[in-house]
């Protein structure tokens, strides 16, 4: 596989197989990532992977707690406009109707959303912060870093779900993973293998053209 058809069939998996990964394979794919780049080389990430007992007494925290705590970002910004607002509802839409649950069936979207806190079934669970002295910059670091696993694992035949979902629970993941007071989490990243019979892993994104948000200037050919 090269990167180009990573690229092509990375997507975000919503329901996995309970078949365990190799802590060896984690390891190497979180090590080979670490050649993303990042400005000044300050390579602001930092990551726990967790499996096993570890994963699920983290689980069982979080289902004692289903609201979540108060985060110490916003994931998206308040008042979302267009035509962000139009990228984010389609994408809802289209979720949900793969696994038939209507707009009016609150519900059932509740449960559907608590299935983050269950990293969707996935065996393994990694999780980035990084200093909270660091600036904008630093955080895209950071998001270069997670795209590189995601490729790596889809390289590999396995199946990633970023979630910054994960930005609701602080202070129990730094807890939990014992993060030095100067750290923040960012985000978790469910891992594992895809079940491939679940209808919800049919979503394919929608991309808006390349007419939409890209320009070229001063090409001959």
């Amino acid at each position: 596989m090269n990167v180009t058809q990573a690229v092509a069939q990375r997507v975000s998996i919503r329901a996995f197989k309970p078949d365990p990964v190799s802590g060896a394979l984690v390891r190497e794919i979180l090590e080979a990532a670490a050649r993303a780049p990042s400005g000044g080389n300050l390579q602001p990430w930092r990551v726990h992977a967790l499996a096993g007992a570890p994963l699920e007494a983290l689980k069982a925290k979080v289902r004692a707690n289903p609201f979540g705590e108060t985060p110490e970002y916003d994931v998206y910004p308040p008042n979302l406009w267009e035509p962000f607002r139009t990228r984010r509802f389609q994408c809802g839409e289209d979720l949900y109707a793969t696994i038939g649950i209507p707009r009016e069936d609150k519900a059932a979207r509740l449960a559907q959303l608590a299935k983050n806190g269950e990293l969707f079934g996935a065996p393994v669970g990694l999780f980035f912060s990084l200093d909270r002295k660091v600036g904008p910059p630093q955080w895209s670091d950071v998001g270069m870093y997670m795209q590189t696993v995601m490729l790596l694992a889809t390289e590999r035949g396995l199946s990633t779900c970023a979630q910054e979902y994960w930005a609701r629970y602080p202070q129990t993941l730094a807890e939990t993973l014992n993060l030095p007071q100067d750290h923040m989490i960012f985000s978790g990243m469910a891992l594992g293998y895809a079940d491939e019979a679940a209808p919800i892993n049919t979503l394919r994104t929608r991309r808006d053209p390349f007419e939409a948000w890209a320009e070229m200037r001063g090409f001959e050919d």
